[in-house]
C-alpha cells in the first residue's frame, strides 16, 4: 500500500477552508452572537421583504465563534477522512480492474484511457506552444485549436488500437490455412464502389496470401498502401467509413461482416506512429491489453507478457512508462503487443519511418522471424524495399490505384533523391553556436556542441534515434539567454512534428496568416547578429564583419548568378519580403508542389484542411509558412519521414532551392540520401557533435539476392474447389442496445431530488426531516452509478470511447488548471461544444467523466463529487438537445446564450444541495426544516446572490461566452471531423460524403 500526500493536503486545506467558510457565515449573517466577551460590536441590519427574515451583521462574540466553529468540525472530519481514503487507495487501479469486466466496464476503460493521456496532454501542450513560437505566435486561446487537434488525432490513434485489441469483441476462431483471400477486391472512399474511375485501390482478381510468409507493399506516398491493410484489418469499412467491394476473407471469415475486434485474437496489426496509440501508462500493460480486455486471469496474463517480451527482445522495457520510448523501442513494444495472441495475421504499417539504420535492421529482423520462423502471415507496408528485402518472399506494389507484383529492390536510389550539389564557393558565416548544453531534467542530450554554418551550403545532422538532434535544432532556434548563438538573420525551424504548426482549419488560411505577419515578424529578431561579436582568435572573419555595406546588401538580395525559385519552376525570387512583388506563402507552395499557382489542382488544396493533404504536401506548407520571413537560416528536422522516393525528392528540390539563393540549410534526418546530397555531414552520438566526411549511404538490410519466393510475387492462384465469395449477402453486425430511456429519466429525476432536497424536505413528516439530507447524500451516488451503467452501453465503439477518454482529459486538466480563479472555468467551453458534436448522452458522460478524471487526479474525492458530475453532466447534456441550425453564427450565437444560463443554473444547483451544510443553523439564512417554503427559497437566494451568483457565477458565464465566440466554430469544426460513424458498414455503398482520415492518406 503506497500512501500518496497530495489527497491528505488536500482534504486538510479543504476542511480548514469549510470551518473558514461556517465562521465568515455565521458573522455576516447574524450568527456569531452569544453570552460570552463581545469581539465585534456590529449593527445588525435587516433586509426588506420578502427577505424581512434575513438579519446582516450583529456582535460577535467569543462563543459565538468558538460554537460555529465547532459546528463545522463534524463536515470537516468527513472531509478528512476522504482524504486519508484517498490518500491509501489507488482509484486508478480500481478503474483498471472495473475495465476488465462488469457493468461500468465501458466508462473505466475511458477512464483509464483519460489517466494514459494526462501525460501526453501535458507533452502536447509544450509541443503546441513550442511550435508557435518557431511562428512568432503570441500564447493564448488559439493554441486550443491545434492541442485540440492533436488530441483528437491520438483519439483516433487509440480508438483503431483498442478495436483492434478486441474491446467488446466476441473472440471468434480463424483458419489458418487461409490467411487472405480476395477476389476482386477493390477499396476507397466515396459514393461508388467498384467503378475504376470513382478512385480507391484495386487488388488482382485473385490474391492469396499464405502462413509462414511475409508480403511487403509499397507505392508512393497517397497511393493507398494504408487503404490496403486497414482494409484487411477491418478498420477501413467498420470505422473510417469506406466501400469494400468484391469478397475479401481474413483468417477465413468475411471481412464486410466481421469487426475488426471479433477477430483481434487472430489478427494483429501496427499502424503507423505506434507511440500515438499507446491506450496505457506502462509497457507490460500495454502489451497485456488485449488479454486484459478478454479478462484472462492475471498470472496468464504475466506469463505471456514475459513470454512475448522476451520473443521480442523488450524484457528490459517492461516496467518503463510508454511515453518515454524511442521510436524504435516504441515500435518493438507495439509489435509485441499485437503478437501476444499469437494471431495468424500480423499486418504492420510503415514500421521504419521514424527509425536509424540500427533500428531498421532490428525490425526487419523480427519481421523476418515472426514470418518464418514462427509461422505468421506477415503484410508490411513500407516505402523502402531495400530495407526488407532480404527478408521478403514477395512485394506489391499499388499504382495509380491499382495492386500488382512489384520489384524485389527500390527502383529508386539515393541518387535519384538528393544528387550530390555542384561545388560552391564558401559563402559567409550565417549561424556561429558555441558549447551549446541542453538539458531535459537529469539528462543531458546536448553536450557543450560548436557549429557554424555557410550561406548557400546544406548541412545534414545524422545519428540514431535519442542521439540529440531535435535538442540541438530547438536550441539554435529559440535559444536560450546564456546560450552563445549569433546569426547574421532570422532562424527557422521546421520542427519534427510539423503538424502542430497549423492552426486554421483551411490551407488557405494558413498561408493568408503567414503573409500577414510577413513583414511584422522580419523586422524583429531576438538573436545577436555576427556583426555584433568580434570573431574568435583564429577565426576567419565574415565579409559582413568587416564590410557593414556589403552585410547590408547580402540580407536585402541575391548575390548575381545566384538561382532564384522561378528557375526552378516557381516565381519565388526569395529576399527582400517587403517587396510588394514579393510571392506569397501560398505561391511558395505551389511551386514546392510542381504546381500552377492559379491552376484548379492548387485550389482545390488550399481549400483542404491542413491535415486532409498528403505527408509530403504537409511538410512542403510547413516549410512554405516558416520561409514567409526569408529566414537566413532554415532548420529542418526529419523532413522526409515516412515519404516515397517521389515525395522526398520534392521536398529535397524545395531545400536545394533554399540553399541556392543563399539560406543555410541545417537538416536533421536519418535517411542515407540526405547525408548524400549534402555539402556537409555532422555526426551526433549521446549528444557530442563532430564533423565527419560525406560518405556513401549507410548499408541497409539486404541480401545479395532476394530470397527465394515461396509465393511467386506474393499472388498465388487461388486453391482448388474456391466458392464464388462475391455472392455471398453480406451479415450485418449485430444491432446496438437501445438504451433504457425509463431507467435514465428516472435516475436523472432522483438526482434532481437529491439536489433539491432542502426545498422538498417540507413534504415528509416532521420526524423524518433530520433524515432528508442523509438520503440525499446516500442517493446521489447510487443515481450516478445508475446513470453510468445505463449509458455504458453506448460506449462500446472503441473510437466514441477513446474519444471521450482524451476529452476527459482536457475536461480534468482544464478544470484543474482553473481551480483557484473564481468562475474562470473553461470547462464549460469544451462540454458545451462537446455535447453540440457528439449529442446528449457523450456530454453527459463526458461531463461526468471529467469530473471524475479531476477528482482522481487532485484526490478531492468526497460527498460533493456525485453532484459536480450530475451537474456537469447537465450542462453538456443540454447543448446536445438544442435544435439544429444552419447558420455557423446563429449556431454559435445560440450556444453562448446557453452558455449563459448553464452557468447560473451551475451555481444556483449546487448551492441548492450544499448551501444548508455550509451556512448550519443558527443564522438569518440558515436552512429551517420547519420553516414554509417561501421562507426557506428566500434564505437560499440571498445565500447565492452573495457567495456565488454575483461573483463566480457571472465570471463563469463570461468565460464560457468568450471561449464559445473566440474558438467555437474551429473547436466545433474539429470534434465534428473526429466525430465517429453512426452506422457501421453492411456491404452494401452507401451515398455519402467521407473525409479520408490522416492516417490512411499518409
Amino acid at each position: 500500500m503506497i500512501l500518496r500526500p497530495g489527497p491528505l493536503r488536500a482534504a486538510a486545506v479543504l476542511a480548514a477552508g469549510f470551518v473558514a467558510a461556517r465562521v465568515v457565515y455565521r458573522v455576516l449573517f447574524h450568527g456569531a452572537d452569544g453570552s460570552g466577551a463581545v469581539l465585534l460590536p456590529l449593527p445588525q441590519v435587516r433586509l426588506a421583504p420578502p427577505f424581512a427574515h434575513v438579519v446582516l451583521l450583529g456582535p460577535v462574540t467569543t462563543d459565538g465563534l468558538v460554537d460555529a466553529a465547532a459546528s463545522a468540525l463534524p463536515i470537516a472530519l468527513a472531509i478528512l477522512a476522504f482524504g486519508v481514503l484517498n490518500a491509501f487507495v489507488d482509484l486508478h487501479r480500481v478503474f483498471a480492474r472495473a475495465s476488465r469486466r462488469g457493468p461500468l466496464r465501458g466508462i473505466a476503460r475511458a477512464l483509464a484511457i483519460a489517466w494514459a493521456t494526462l501525460p501526453s496532454l501535458a507533452d502536447g501542450a509544450r509541443a503546441v506552444r513550442f511550435a508557435q513560437r518557431l511562428r512568432g505566435e503570441r500564447g493564448g486561446v488559439r493554441l486550443l485549436l491545434p492541442l485540440l487537434q492533436r488530441t483528437l488525432e491520438r483519439a483516433g490513434h487509440v480508438a483503431a488500437a483498442l478495436e483492434l485489441r478486441g474491446f467488446a469483441g466476441r473472440g471468434l476462431d480463424g483458419d489458418c490455412l487461409a490467411p487472405v483471400e480476395a477476389h476482386g477486391v477493390s477499396a476507397g472512399f466515396g459514393a461508388v464502389a467498384g467503378d475504376a474511375a470513382a478512385g480507391g485501390i484495386h487488388l488482382p482478381p485473385v490474391l492469396t496470401l499464405e502462413s509462414g510468409t511475409l508480403t511487403l507493399v509499397t507505392g508512393a506516398t497517397g497511393s493507398g498502401k494504408s487503404t490496403l491493410l486497414r482494409a484487411v484489418a477491418g478498420l477501413h469499412t467498420h470505422t473510417d467509413g469506406g466501400w469494400l467491394a468484391g469478397a475479401l476473407r481474413v483468417v477465413g471469415h468475411d471481412r464486410a461482416a466481421v469487426a475488426p475486434r471479433d477477430l483481434a485474437q487472430r489478427v494483429g496489426v501496427v499502424l503507423q506512429h505506434p507511440r500515438e496509440a499507446f491506450a496505457t501508462e506502462r509497457v507490460r500493460d500495454e502489451i497485456g491489453l488485449a488479454l486484459e480486455l478478454r479478462g484472462v486471469a492475471r498470472v496468464i496474463v504475466d506469463a505471456r507478457v514475459a513470454e512475448t517480451a522476451e520473443r521480442v527482445g523488450v524484457t528490459a522495457l517492461l516496467d518503463r512508462t510508454t511515453r518515454g520510448l524511442s521510436a524504435g523501442e516504441a515500435t518493438l513494444v507495439a509489435i509485441a503487443a499485437a503478437i501476444v495472441e499469437h494471431p495468424i495475421l500480423l499486418l504492420v504499417d510503415e514500421p521504419l519511418a521514424d527509425l536509424d539504420a540500427g533500428a531498421r535492421v532490428r525490425i526487419a529482423e523480427l519481421l523476418g522471424a515472426l514470418a518464418h520462423e514462427a509461422g505468421m502471415c506477415v503484410v508490411v507496408a513500407e516505402h523502402r524495399v531495400d530495407a526488407l528485402a532480404g527478408v521478403a518472399d514477395g512485394v506489391l506494389r499499388i499504382d495509380d490505384g491499382v495492386v500488382g507484383p512489384g520489384p524485389a529492390v527500390e527502383a529508386t536510389r539515393a541518387a535519384d533523391v538528393a544528387v550530390a550539389r555542384a561545388a560552391r564557393p564558401a559563402g559567409e558565416w550565417m549561424l556561429r553556436a558555441r558549447g551549446i548544453t541542453v538539458t531535459h531534467g537529469d539528462t543531458v542530450a546536448v553536450a557543450g556542441a560548436d557549429l557554424e554554418l555557410r550561406a548557400g551550403e546544406i548541412v545534414a545532422l545524422t545519428g540514431p534515434n535519442g542521439a540529440g538532434k531535435s535538442s540541438l535544432l530547438a536550441a539554435l532556434a529559440l535559444p536560450a539567454r546564456d546560450m552563445d548563438v549569433a546569426t547574421a538573420g532570422r532562424v527557422a525551424l521546421v520542427p519534427d512534428a510539423s503538424d502542430d504548426l497549423f492552426v486554421y482549419d483551411t490551407v488557405a488560411a494558413e498561408c493568408a496568416r503567414a503573409d500577414r505577419h510577413r513583414s511584422t515578424r522580419h523586422a524583429s529578431s531576438r538573436w545577436r547578429s555576427l556583426s555584433d561579436r568580434n570573431p574568435g582568435p583564429g577565426e576567419p572573419a565574415p565579409r559582413s564583419l568587416n564590410d557593414p555595406e556589403a552585410a547590408a546588401r547580402s540580407l536585402s538580395a541575391p548575390e548575381p548568378g545566384t538561382r532564384t525559385l522561378s528557375e526552378r519552376g516557381t516565381s519565388e525570387t526569395k529576399r527582400n519580403p517587403g517587396d510588394p512583388g514579393h510571392p506569397g506563402t501560398a505561391e511558395r507552395l505551389a511551386g514546392f508542389l510542381g504546381l500552377d499557382p492559379d491552376g484548379p489542382e492548387m485550389a482545390e488544396r488550399l481549400a483542404r484542411h491542413p491535415l486532409d493533404l498528403s505527408a509530403g504536401e504537409r511538410r512542403c506548407l510547413a516549410l512554405a509558412i516558416q520561409l514567409a520571413t526569408a529566414p537566413r537560416v532554415m532548420l529542418v528536422d526529419e523532413p522526409t519521414r515516412g515519404l516515397d522516393a517521389a515525395a522526398r525528392a520534392v521536398v529535397w528540390a524545395a531545400l536545394v532551392s533554399l540553399a541556392d539563393e543563399g539560406t543555410a540549410v541545417l537538416v536533421a534526418s536519418h535517411e542515407p540520401e540526405i547525408a548524400a546530397g549534402a555539402d556537409r555531414v555532422l555526426a551526433m552520438r549521446n549528444g557530442m557533435l563532430q564533423d565527419r566526411p560525406v560518405a556513401s549511404r549507410i548499408q541497409e538490410i539486404r541480401t545479395p539476392a532476394v530470397r527465394e519466393a515461396r509465393i511467386p510475387a506474393a499472388a498465388a492462384a487461388p486453391r482448388a474447389e474456391t466458392p464464388d465469395y462475391s455472392t455471398l449477402p453480406a451479415r450485418p453486425p449485430a444491432s446496438r442496445t437501445l438504451l433504457p430511456a425509463a431507467a435514465l429519466v428516472a435516475a436523472n429525476l432522483v438526482a434532481l431530488g437529491a439536489f433539491c432536497w432542502p426545498l422538498v424536505a417540507t413534504a415528509v413528516p416532521a420526524q423524518a426531516h433530520a433524515a432528508v439530507p442523509v438520503v440525499a447524500l446516500a442517493i446521489a451516488p447510487l443515481a450516478v452509478l445508475v446513470v453510468i451503467a445505463t449509458l455504458d452501453s453506448t460506449v462500446r465503439s472503441a473510437h466514441l470511447l477513446a474519444l471521450l477518454g482524451t476529452l476527459a482529459a482536457i475536461g480534468a486538466a482544464v478544470r484543474i488548471a482553473s481551480t483557484g480563479v473564481g468562475g474562470v472555468e473553461a470547462v464549460f467551453v469544451l462540454l458545451i461544444l462537446a455535447g453540440r458534436a457528439f449529442g446528449a448522452r457523450f456530454g453527459m458522460l463526458l461531463g461526468m467523466a471529467s469530473i471524475a478524471l479531476s477528482t482522481l487526479v487532485t484526490g478531492t474525492f468526497g460527498p460533493w463529487t456525485p453532484f459536480q458530475m450530475f451537474a456537469c453532466a447537465w450542462v453538456g447534456a443540454g447543448a446536445g438537445l438544442l435544435p439544429r441550425l444552419r447558420s455557423r453564427a446563429g449556431e454559435i450565437a445560440m450556444l453562448a446564450v446557453y452558455g449563459v444560463v448553464a452557468s447560473y443554473s451551475f451555481g444556483l444547483l449546487m448551492n441548492l444541495w450544499y448551501w444548508p451544510f455550509v451556512v448550519g443553523y443558527g443564522t438569518g439564512i440558515s436552512y429551517d426544516a420547519a420553516a414554509p417554503l417561501g421562507v426557506n427559497l428566500s434564505s437560499f437566494l440571498v445565500y447565492s446572490l452573495v457567495t456565488s451568483t454575483l461573483s463566480w457565477d457571472t465570471l463563469r458565464a463570461i468565460t464560457t461566452v468568450v471561449g464559445l465566440v473566440v474558438i467555437g466554430r474551429p473547436v466545433l469544426a474539429a470534434l465534428r471531423r473526429a466525430k465517429p460513424l453512426q452506422q457501421p458498414w453492411t456491404g452494401t455503398p452507401v451515398a455519402r460524403r467521407v473525409t479520408t482520415p490522416a492516417s490512411v492518406r499518409r
